[in-house]
């Protein structure tokens, strides 16, 4: 609910003020939440050796989280 608190509008003017508010609320409840990608340190997949760990090395840590 909404009220005209100065001026006196026309019937047209108040029906177009009440188009915008619905609008704008409509919009503001359509609009789906995106859904969030999950931090890369919790994807168990991404943790969970696939294979061996990387041999060691001075680089080793630079290749241990790399995609397989």
């Amino acid at each position: 609910m909404f009220t005209v608190v100065r001026g006196n509008p026309t019937h047209e003017e108040l029906a177009a003020a009440l188009a915008v508010i619905q609008a704008r609320a409509a919009a503001a409840s359509a609009v789906p939440a995106t859904p969030q990608r999950p931090d890369e340190w919790t994807v168990r997949t991404r943790n969970v050796w696939r294979s061996a760990p990387p041999p060691p090395g001075p680089a080793a840590w630079r290749s241990s989280y790399w995609p397989r």
